[in-house]
């Protein structure tokens, strides 16, 4: 029996993106599914799928930011199916604006969903896969996760606190003796939609969006976003089996891992200098 046949296997984000392609990558597998996400027609697309590929699908529209919600759909899971073997904290969201200019509400919205989130769905879920006995937590943070950006202070707090969250959490199981593995995961520049959303966030909140920042959304989708989702869930899936505690996603992932641990003082110019090249080359 694999990693993943017949165990109840926990997607936040399913809807759309790295969620969707692990639903479905885990339904191949075998897996039963709880899948989540705030966008209800996205998620009702990603259920018919996985259930298409013989899955037995549990679907809730869910904000992970409402923690009365997570708990809620964790007592959902549970009464369903009677156990949860698998949480993947994958729901998040971005947002693209300086310090300066973001509001109190800015940061607070971000790291609602994407911290607060992954602590609502580990908390939520944890003694169930305590209980389970082979329980896996798999967090998903970002190579902004150790590699902060302009314009991106909002989502690079969050995707660092990810990370202590997640590792901080990996010691706990360790040292009470769980029978729980944790991972944390570290995607590059994955084919999603969340330069796109980040901008039209920004819009509707009426916020002035500049030529820049059109640019800078354009240079995301067709320069940097571009590993396939399902390529990006195969990898994470194969981190979850050999019981990583640690996956990278993607070349860009981990050349920036080893510019960073290299050159921890310097990175922040470099990253700054090839920002301003790439949007001289979109202005031309």
């Amino acid at each position: 029996m694999s990693r993943f046949d017949r165990r109840v296997a926990v997607v936040t984000g399913a809807g759309s993106g790295i969620g969707r392609a692990l639903a479905l990558a885990l339904a191949r597998r075998g897996a039963r599914l709880a899948l989540s996400d705030v966008d209800a027609t996205g998620l009702g697309e990603t259920g018919r799928a996985a259930e298409e590929l013989g899955a037995e699908v549990l679907q809730a529209r869910l904000d992970v930011a409402d923690r009365e919600a997570v708990i809620a759909h964790a007592d959902a899971v549970a009464a369903r199916f009677g156990a949860a073997h698998q949480v993947y904290n994958n729901a998040g969201i971005a947002f693209s604006r300086t310090v300066l200019e973001s509001s109190y509400e800015d940061y607070e919205r971000v790291l609602a969903v994407n911290l607060w989130g992954v602590i609502h769905g580990t908390k939520a879920f944890l003694p169930l896969l305590i209980a389970s006995g082979e329980g896996h937590v798999i967090n998903i943070s970002s190579l902004n996760g150790y590699m902060a950006q302009a314009h991106l202070s909002h989502y690079c707090t969050s995707k660092f606190a990810v990370r202590g969250f997640t590792e901080a959490l990996r010691i706990e199981m360790l040292e009470g003796g769980h029978p729980v593995q944790v991972t944390c995961v570290h995607p590059g520049g994955i084919k999603t939609n969340i330069a796109s959303n980040a901008l039209a966030r920004a819009r509707a909140a009426g916020l002035p969006v500049t030529p820049a920042d059109e640019a800078r959304q354009r240079t995301y989708n067709e320069k940097l976003l571009r590993m396939d989702p399902a390529v990006a869930a195969a990898i994470i899936l194969n981190g979850v089996e050999h019981d990583r505690p640690r996956v990278l996603v993607g070349n860009d992932a981990r050349a920036i891992d080893v510019i960073v641990r290299t050159f921890p003082a310097l990175y922040q110019r470099m990253v700054m200098a090839l920002g301003k090249r790439m949007t001289r080359a979109e202005r031309r």
